[in-house]
Order: structure tokens, then sequence, then C-alpha cells
């Protein structure tokens, strides 16, 4: 297996699947267990989490590493997490599809670009039309910082690149409102 590229702050859009495309997550206690753990790994081998989405078969991560590189939170993230998700249900065997993906962002517009997809894989996925509708993202949270995301998600550098929030939110919906399908197309 190829060793991963990586030095202190690099970005990646690190992706996690389910094992056969599987659900990873049945419910909200799930998505929460997950969220925890997250957190966790960020407190023991601290990273920036930019932007996240949790669907029910896969993860989105934006993260900026600090001095460590992801493979030594991700692994046990993972592990934990399946560890949970097994005894929870009854389950044995593996609960991802193989190791998480991390590709290396190298330049600002990738990382906007894949923030903003972060973003819209709810729409994406047609169960939201509006991304801040979608609970297990942190694009609300951009858009209306909350106390609990605001302990372990960092906006600020992703917006010190807009004037402000709404031009974000400009960003990320112009990009939703070129669907095909979506009713703002008319």
């Amino acid at each position: 297996m190829r060793k991963r590229r990586w030095f202190p702050k690099a970005w990646y859009h690190i992706t996690a699947r389910g094992n056969r495309k599987a659900d990873i997550f049945y419910d909200e206690k799930d998505r929460y267990k997950y969220l925890t753990l997250l957190q966790e790994a960020k407190l023991s081998h601290p990273f920036h989490l930019h932007s996240f989405c949790l669907m029910s078969n896969h993860v989105h991560l934006l993260i900026e590493t600090i001095e460590l590189p992801p493979g030594t939170f991700m692994k046990d993230l993972h592990s934990q997490y399946a560890m949970y998700f097994n005894k929870k249900y009854g389950y044995v065997g593996h609960l991802f599809e193989g190791p998480y993906k991390a590709k290396l962002e190298n330049d600002v517009n990738a990382v906007l670009q894949v923030s903003r997809y972060i973003h819209l894989n709810p729409c994406r996925a047609l169960i939201t039309f509006q991304p801040e509708d979608y609970k297990w993202s942190s694009y609300a949270h951009y858009l209306s910082p909350t106390p609990y995301y605001s302990e372990f998600v960092t906006t600020s550098t992703i917006l010190s690149y807009f004037q402000d929030v709404k031009q974000y939110e400009f960003f990320v919906q112009l990009a939703n409102k070129v669907r095909p399908g979506h009713p703002s197309n008319g």
C-alpha cells in the first residue's frame, strides 16, 4: 500500500464508505456517537476540522493537519466507531469498505470547492433542497454558529476567503441552483 503524502498544515478531503455501500448510521445516536469520537480524536491528535457531512452510508471530512498525519486518528476513530456499531446492532466484521480515502488538496480554490461539495452532498443525494436543512453537516453552523459545533468545527479559515458569511452562502447556493431538477430552475 502506498504511503500517504503528509506535511504540517496539509488539507485533506477524507471520505469513508460503508462496506458494500451499506449504511453506517441507522439513527441519530449513531451520528452523535461518530461526532463524539471525532471530537475526542481532535482533542487527542489535534487537527482542524473545517467541513463535514455524515450521510447514511458514508462520511466526508475536510481537515487540516497540525503536527500529525490523518492516519494517527482516522484508523482509531473508525475502529472505535465500528466496535460501537457492531456491538449495538449485533454485527461482526468490517463496517467500512476499506481504509479511509484522503485526497490532498493543494490550493485554496480546491479547498473551497471541496467545502462546497461536502456541504451540498445532501442536496445532490436529493435528501434536501437546501443544505442548511441537513442536520448532519457543518453548513448550518457556518451560517449560524452553535456552541456544540463551535467546540470542534473551524469555520474561520474558509470564511476568511469571503467578505462575509453571506458571500460564502452565495458561493454554496450558486452551485446548488444550477443542479438539474432543482425547484428554482423552474
